[in-house]
C-alpha cells in the first residue's frame, strides 16, 4: 500500500499545532510552532510527501491556504460544524483538535470549504464584504431612529427623514423636550454619517466591478445590478465548483433538502443552513425582474401563478431560472440571450411545490 500522510493544523493568532498521521492511523509527528508562513512551511517540511493538510475555515483560513497551498499535495479547509467529533468527543486541547482534524481527514469525513485562489480576489470579495457591512450598519441606525420615534407617537419610516427637509417638520412632531429633542438630532447625525460611508464604499465598489467583464455580463441579466452582480460574483468565485445546477440552488439557499427514512414518506425543505446575503441577492434579483415585467423570467412567473403555485414559490422559482442562466453564461463565457431562458426548464419545473 502507498504510504500518503495526513496532516492536522489548529491554527491560532500566536501558535499553530500540527499533527501528521499515516494512512494506517499511527502519529508520526506532532510540533508546534508560530503562526508564520516561513515556520509552517518549515513544520510541513518534516513530513514526507504525499502530504495532505486540512485546517478549518475561520479568520486565518484564506491566508493559510494561498500561501500553504503550494506545499502540500492537497490542502482541504474544513466546514467546522461538520467536525463534531472535536468538540463532542472525549478530552479537548489544542493538539488533540490537531490529531482528529488528521484522522478526520484520512478518513475522509471533512467537508471542504472552497477559498479564493488570488489576493485579489480576496480583497474583491473583502470589498463586497466592507459595503454590505456599512449597509447593515445603516439600515440598524435608522432603524433606532424609527424606533424611538414610535415610541413617542411618531410614525416615520426611513425615507421620511432622508431628506433634511422633512426632519423638522418629524422634530416638531416630537414632544418639545430638550433631552429628547437633541437625543433625536444625535441620531440623525449618525444616521447621516453612516449613510454618508456607505456612499463611499459603494463608489468603491462601483469602480471595481466595472473593469471585471463576468460582472458586466451579469448586468445585461434582469433584476440583476452592478451591486447584486459583484456580490455574486464575489462570493460564488468560479462557476466549476458546483457539479451541478442544483448544488448552486443549494448554496444559494434556493435549493430544496430531500429527508428520507425507511418506508417513511420523503419530505422537501429549503435548506435552513445558508448564506444569507446570497439568498437575498439573488431573490432580490427575481422580485426586480418580475416588477420589470417586459423580460422571460416575467413571463415565467406568470406562467406558474396561473398553475396555481404561490407568490412566494413562484419568485423562487424565477430565481432558480435566473441563476441557472446566469451559472450558464458564467461557465461558457457567452453574453444574455433572452431567448435562451428556459430552454432547458422542463426538468426544474416538477420541484417547487415547496
Amino acid at each position: 500500500m502507498k504510504r500518503e500522510y495526513f496532516i492536522g493544523l489548529d491554527a491560532h493568532g500566536g501558535f499553530c499545532q500540527l499533527s501528521a498521521t499515516n494512512n494506517s492511523g499511527r502519529p508520526i509527528y506532532a510540533g508546534r510552532c508560530s503562526t508564520t508562513i516561513i515556520a509552517l512551511r518549515t513544520m510541513l517540511e518534516e513530513v514526507p510527501r504525499p502530504r495532505h493538510l486540512v485546517f478549518e475555515e475561520g479568520p486565518l483560513a484564506n491566508w493559510l491556504y494561498r500561501n500553504l497551498v503550494d506545499h502540500v499535495d492537497s490542502l482541504t479547509v474544513a466546514e467546522p460544524r461538520r467536525n463534531r467529533l472535536i468538540a463532542c468527543d472525549g478530552d479537548k486541547d489544542d493538539p488533540v483538535d490537531a490529531e482528529k482534524l488528521a484522522h478526520l481527514l484520512r478518513g475522509g469525513y471533512v467537508k471542504s470549504v472552497h477559498q479564493t485562489g488570488t489576493l485579489e480576489e480576496t480583497l474583491f470579495k473583502q470589498l463586497v464584504a466592507q459595503y454590505h457591512r456599512h449597509v447593515r450598519r445603516r439600515v440598524a441606525a435608522g432603524l433606532q431612529v424609527t424606533a424611538i420615534l414610535k415610541q413617542h407617537g411618531v410614525m416615520a419610516p426611513a425615507k421620511q427623514f432622508d431628506h433634511q427637509e422633512d426632519r423638522a417638520e418629524l422634530l416638531q412632531r416630537l414632544p418639545s423636550q430638550a433631552l429628547l429633542q437633541e437625543m433625536v438630532t444625535a441620531l440623525l447625525q449618525e444616521y447621516d454619517t453612516l449613510q454618508a460611508h456607505e456612499d463611499a464604499w459603494r463608489k468603491r465598489l462601483l469602480r471595481q466591478a466595472k473593469k471585471d467583464d463576468v460582472i458586466e455580463r451579469f448586468t445585461a441579466l434582469p433584476g440583476i445590478s452592478w451591486i447584486r452582480a459583484a456580490t455574486l460574483r464575489a462570493y460564488l468565485d468560479t462557476p466549476w465548483r458546483f457539479h451541478s445546477v442544483k448544488a448552486l440552488w443549494k448554496y444559494l439557499g434556493i435549493g430544496l433538502d430531500r429527508r428520507h427514512s425507511g418506508n417513511g414518506p420523503e419530505f422537501l425543505c429549503v435548506p435552513k443552513q445558508t448564506n444569507r446575503l446570497l439568498k437575498s441577492t439573488i431573490l432580490g434579483a427575481a422580485k426586480s425582474a418580475i416588477a420589470q415585467s417586459d423580460n422571460p423570467f416575467a413571463d415565467q412567473q406568470e406562467v406558474w401563478r396561473s398553475r396555481g403555485l404561490s407568490a412566494k414559490m413562484a419568485k423562487r422559482n424565477v430565481a432558480r431560472s435566473l441563476s441557472a442562466t446566469l451559472w450558464g453564461l458564467w461557465k461558457n463565457g457567452t453574453v444574455y440571450h433572452p431567448e435562451w431562458v428556459g430552454v432547458n426548464w422542463s426538468a426544474t419545473r416538477r420541484i417547487s411545490t415547496v
